[in-house]
Parts: C-alpha cells; structure tokens; sequence
C-alpha cells in the first residue's frame, strides 16, 4: 500500500464528510448561488454563506463577509498584492517565501513597487532584530509566510503583526502550511489580509482557497464580472464579498471546504497538532541516526510543523525521491518546492531537497518504514 508524505503540497485521503459532502451538493443541490431565487439556488447560496461562517469561526474573523473565496492560495495572494499596491509602494518580505509571493512581487516591480526581502538565518529563521532595516518611508505592507514549505519552520507571525502595527504598515501572511494546524486569530495577530488555501490542513478539495480582508484595507478586484448583485449597473459592485467574486463560484469545492473545515474543529487543532507533532518528532530523530544524512531547518519541534526537508550525502535528492516512489512505495516531494529563495538561504540551491510532509492520517508505522526505506538507500552508496 502506498504512504503518501506530501501533505504540503495537497492533503490526501481527505475525511469521508469532505467527498459525501461534495456529491451531495453535486446530486442534490447543483444550483448557482446567489443568481436565482428558487430553493436550490436558496440552498447553495446557504452552503458558501456557512463555510464563510465556518472559516470565521476557526480564524476569529469577525465579520464573515470579508472572507473571499478563491481558487487557491496563489489566487488569494494575487488579489491582496496587487489589489493593495500602487506604483511607488514599498514592501517588506523575507528570504524563504514562496514563489506565490516572490513572483507577483517580481511582476509588480514593473510597474513601480518595490520590495526588500530580510535574510533569513541559514536554518531558516527570521530574526525580529533585522525586521525593522527592511522598512523604507514608502512600506505600505509586511507579507510573511507562516511557516516555510521547505523546512516547516515557523515565523514570529504574532510578533510581527504587532511591529507592523506599531508602524501603521499593512501586514498579509500566507497561510498555506498553517491553516487548519496552528491558532490563528486574525485580531490578535494584527493581520490584515489572511490567505489560505482550502486543500491542505483545510481539509478541502483542491481548487478551493480564501482571503480575509480586514476593516480599513481598501482593495480593487482581479477581475470583474456578474456577481449577482447590482445587475442593473455597468460598474463592479464595492460590496463584500461579492465584489471580489466575480463569475460562478466552485461551489461544490465550497461545500468540501466547510466539511474539512468541520473535520477540524471537531477534532481540535490541539489534537490534529500534537499527533503530527509526535509524527514528524519520529521522523526526525529517526533520520539523525542514519549516516550520510542532512537535515534542513531550524532543528527545534517547538519552531516546526510537520514539513521536513533532508539530503542524502552524494546523492541527488530527485534520485533519492524517485527511488522511495519505484522501490518502496512511498510519495514525497524534491527539487526546490518552488521556493528558489529558500533553498538559497539553506544552501541547498540549485538541487534543493527531500521533502516529508506528513498529515493527521499517517501513522508511526508509516513513518518507520520511511526511515528504513532511507537507511537502505543510504547503503546503496556504500
């Protein structure tokens, strides 16, 4: 049977609520929300109107109408950045962000905006100390990752929200390793843009995502379109959240997404938390006891979710994936994770790594024949 390891890319199996809530809004609801007024209409307009409230619930969100659904993270990243930025805005960011960050940074540098990327330490860390040099008289935003796609590691994200406050500068973080895994208070936190991808620790499928739009950040829309509102107007409505919804909602993936979201409040994100804590701790102290590897990140469970990226001494990290995928059964993800700047700042440009990630389904088991699938590759070299 195969062990599926790259829950950063994709959650996989997804909980049984999720799939039959999904075929139940397919088979028996099937209707376009919020365009017609007859029941079913009605009916999936109350399925994305409860998952917006869900995911209120879960991030302390206090006005459920200023969470957007997306089509995922990326997209959601995309509407913050460049529905916010004008041309001679700065912005602060740092060295592991993903390419969902870095790229439309790097598109909107041509019309004007700049961005400084702060260093971070080679294990991956940020240092709160080197914050404040990033920062110029034009900083109109501070965006971070939560916790790195490539080592798991996690970043002062509360500690931050607060600087940004104190500077009167707009923070946004990309949830997409953390969503569903660890506490996130939107207020507490200072965020002002929330995003977040539906298919990870959401539980959702893919093609699902959301943005949090806080109380006094003004945004212009990606696209426009029928949203169902204001029909008898030409202009884009300014109302959220159907103003930055443009077109027909995935709403069958919506409805998933609520279930997920379901599953986690359910289970409690202590509980999901602490037994992919106890998976990756096992793992971890597994692979400091097989020679010739290398572990990447910042080293302590207390600073890491359950992403874990390793190399193989001699041995290219794609040859090492393709031979846990051929030999042993056993998915996991190589190469860069599409986070080049990352993978420079750990020294592991231009190969990048092995990368485990592991999920609340996987078990000790699972994670033993991992590590004996290693320890037998490592002799292959030998």
């Amino acid at each position: 049977m195969s062990i599926y390891l790259d829950h950063a890319a994709t959650s996989f199996p997804k909980p049984g609520i999720v799939c039959r809530r999904m075929n139940q809004m397919i088979t028996r609801i099937g209707a376009n929300p919020g365009r017609s007024d007859h029941k079913l209409a009605r009916k999936a307009n109350q399925v994305v109107n409860e998952t917006r409230e869900k995911i209120a619930m879960l991030f302390a969100i206090p006005d459920a109408q200023r969470v957007i659904f997306t089509g995922n993270a990326t997209e959601a990243i995309n509407l913050g950045l460049k529905g916010l930025l004008l041309p001679g805005d700065h912005v602060v960011t740092s060295s592991v962000e993903h390419n969902s960050v870095i790229r439309p940074l790097k598109r909107l540098e041509r019309v004007g905006v700049q961005y400084s990327q702060v260093p971070c330490s080679p294990q991956g860390n940020l240092n709160l100390r080197l914050l404040p040099r990033g920062l110029k008289p034009k900083t109109k935003l501070i965006i971070l990752t939560h916790a790195s796609n490539v080592t798991g590691g996690i970043l002062p994200i509360q500690e931050v929200g607060a600087f940004a406050r104190s500077k009167g500068i707009f923070f946004m973080v990309d949830a997409a390793q953390t969503a569903g895994l660890l506490p996130i208070d939107v207020q507490k936190m200072n965020i002002d843009l929330l995003a977040a991808p539906g298919h990870k620790s959401l539980y959702g499928p893919q093609g699902t995502g959301f943005l949090y739009i806080a109380n006094g950040v003004d945004l212009k829309p990606l696209k426009e379109g029928g949203t169902g509102t204001e029909s008898d107007s030409d202009e884009q409505p300014e109302t959220l959240p159907h103003g930055f919804e443009s077109g027909t909602l995935n709403t069958p993936g919506i409805a998933g997404l609520g279930a997920g979201i379901s599953f986690v409040l359910e289970q409690g994100i202590i509980k999901i938390w602490k037994k992919e804590r106890s998976l990756t701790q096992n793992l971890i102290r597994g692979l400091k006891r097989i020679k010739g590897v290398r572990i990447f990140g910042p080293g302590e469970m207390e600073e890491q979710v359950p992403v874990v990226s390793f190399n193989v001494e001699s041995m290219d990290p794609a040859e090492v994936g393709f031979l846990l995928d051929d030999l042993y059964d056993i998915q996991v993800r190589t190469g860069l994770h599409c986070a080049p700047h990352a993978h420079r700042t750990l020294g592991t440009f231009p190969a990048g790594t092995v990368r485990v990630s592991m999920g609340f389904f996987n078990t000790a088991e699972e994670i033993k024949a991992l590590l004996r699938a290693i320890y037998e590759i490592t002799r292959m070299k030998l």
